[in-house]
C-alpha cells in the first residue's frame, strides 16, 4: 500500500469540536446510529462508544463555546475541557470534527472564533480538523461548493487551513448509512495524509493543563469545606 493512501482502520477515534447549538450531539448520535449523547448543554466532555461499519469508533464531544466569542472571551474551565477532550480517547484522535451549522452565515467573528479556540489545541490540529455541516438539508438544490462561494472569504479562509476537507450531514435524515459511511472515509483518507498517525497534544502542555484543573478543584474542594464548617457552626449556635 502506497504513502497516502487510505485504508480501513477497525479502531476510530473522533473529537467533536464547535460552537454551542452548532449540532455537535446530533452529530455524534447519527455518527454512533443512536441516540448516546443528550442533547443538553455539558460544560464537561462527553465520551461514547460503539459498533459502526466494522469499526470501533469512540467519539469524544467537548463542550461548545459561545458562537460570536473569542477565544479570550470564554472561560478558562472551558478553554481546559476543549484541551483535555483530545486526551480522552488515547493515545489521541484520529480526526477532529469542527462542527459548523450551514444554515447560518458564517462571519469574521466566527471564523476568528473557530480558530482561537482550535488553536488551543496546537498548529497540528488543523491537519487533521476535518469541517463538518450540520443541517445539510436547508441546502436544498444549493450545492456544498456553492454555497461556501457564497459565504466568502471568512469560511474559505477556514476550510484552506483544513486542508479544504470538509463534509456535509442531514442530522434529521438517520435511515441511509451511505452519509455516516462517507464521513468515515473520509476520516481514514485524513489519517493517510497524515502518514497513518493520529493527532496527540503536546504532552507538557497537557500536563499543566491537567495540574491546573487539579489545583483549582482542590481550591474549588477547600471552599466547599469551608462554607459546610460555618453552616454546622451556625446550626449548633442556633440549637
Amino acid at each position: 500500500m502506497g504513502i497516502g493512501e487510505a485504508q480501513h482502520l477497525s479502531d476510530l477515534r473522533i473529537v467533536l469540536m464547535g460552537y454551542r447549538a452548532a449540532g455537535k450531539s446530533s452529530t455524534g448520535n447519527s455518527i454512533l446510529g443512536r441516540e448516546e449523547f443528550d442533547l443538553k448543554r455539558s460544560a464537561q466532555c462527553v465520551r461514547r462508544h460503539g459498533g459502526v461499519a466494522d469499526r470501533h469508533i469512540t467519539v469524544i464531544e467537548a463542550p461548545g463555546w459561545w458562537r460570536n466569542y473569542t477565544v479570550e472571551d470564554s472561560p478558562e474551565l472551558l478553554k481546559q475541557e476543549i484541551v483535555l477532550s483530545v486526551s480522552l480517547c488515547p493515545p489521541g484522535p484520529h480526526a477532529v470534527l469542527l462542527i459548523i451549522r450551514v444554515d447560518t452565515s458564517f462571519k469574521e467573528i466566527n471564523q476568528k472564533s473557530v480558530q482561537g479556540h482550535l488553536d488551543l489545541l496546537g498548529e497540528r490540529v488543523w491537519s487533521h480538523t476535518i469541517v463538518l455541516f450540520t443541517c445539510g438539508d436547508s441546502l436544498l438544490d444549493t450545492s456544498i461548493e456553492q454555497h461556501t462561494e457564497s459565504e466568502g472569504q471568512d469560511l474559505q479562509s477556514l476550510l484552506d487551513k483544513c486542508g479544504n476537507r470538509y463534509h456535509v450531514l442531514n442530522n434529521q435524515n438517520r435511515s441511509g448509512h451511505t452519509q455516516i459511511n462517507e464521513l468515515l472515509d473520509k476520516i481514514e483518507e485524513t489519517v493517510a495524509q497524515n502518514n497513518g498517525s493520529h493527532f496527540e497534544i503536546n504532552r507538557k502542555f497537557l500536563k499543566e493543563i491537567k495540574e491546573r484543573r487539579r489545583a483549582e478543584e482542590e481550591r474549588a474542594e477547600e471552599r466547599m469545606k469551608r462554607i459546610k464548617k460555618r453552616k454546622d457552626k451556625h446550626q449548633i449556635t442556633d440549637e
